[in-house]
């Protein structure tokens, strides 16, 4: 038995009871919610990951994620989506929304529980690499061991993925990374994530950070950095 606690969220019981199951004999300790409705009634700050349907009840997956991302307490938490929609707009729009993968039905057990593990991995790796508590630039503060940004005190909101870029740039400044650079860090290997996915995440970021926006710059056909001057 480990310690990670996972949520299944979807409408199809009989799902929710397998990948139960199955999880549960990996080790996980796992609850089900066959609605989004009973799922955001549960302490959701108390799991280590969320398994979401797409298509449910008035509240989707894409909607219970963006309120998930929207709230200090659980924006933290890593969201994989699992849905019978299988387009490239809703594979974007489940990452635009923060998630750290997605994964198609119908789908095997053996690349579910995979994909948990990897992402569950990364996530620990990031969290437990020796990083300094703070990274200071002038008025902007990222608070490595809060998960929290902000800007002459006043705390910006950002998602799981503009916090891991805005922490990637600020740690490096000067070095460009490109996009292969900034997959290989914040996305999963396993994960198919479009240019443009990267390119809406930084061009959201500038716009969060207001006057440190234009401090994050492209260099064409190389990448972004954070400019150090």
């Amino acid at each position: 038995m480990n310690d990670y606690r996972i949520l299944v969220v979807d409408d199809e019981e009989d799902l929710c009871e397998i990948l139960k199951f199955n999880l549960e004999n990996e080790g996980y300790l796992v609850d089900t919610a066959n609605s989004a409705e009973e799922a955001l009634k549960l302490d959701i700050g108390a799991y280590s990951l969320l398994l979401l349907d797409v298509m449910m009840g008035e509240i989707s997956g894409f909607k219970m994620a963006n309120m998930i991302k929207k709230n200090k307490k659980t924006a933290h938490i890593p969201i994989i989506f699992i849905t019978a929609k299988d387009t490239e707009n809703d594979t974007v729009t489940g990452f635009n929304l923060g998630a750290d993968d997605y994964i198609s039905k119908p789908f095997s057990l053996r690349e579910v529980i995979a994909r948990i593990k990897a992402v569950l991995r990364r996530t620990a790796t990031i969290e437990t690499e020796q990083v300094p508590e703070r990274i200071i630039h002038e008025s902007l503060v990222l608070d490595i061991t809060k998960k929290k940004v902000s800007i002459e005190d006043k705390e910006i909101s950002l998602t799981k993925k503009e916090f891991e870029i805005l922490f990637l740039l600020l740690q490096n400044k000067g070095r460009v990374f490109s996009r292969e650079d900034i997959l290989g860090k914040i996305w999963s290997d396993e994960v198919y994530v479009l240019d443009r996915t990267i390119d809406v995440n930084i061009t959201r970021l500038r716009k969060k950070i207001g006057i440190y926006g234009k401090k994050i710059v492209t260099r064409l056909g190389y990448g972004y950095c954070f400019e150090a001057e």
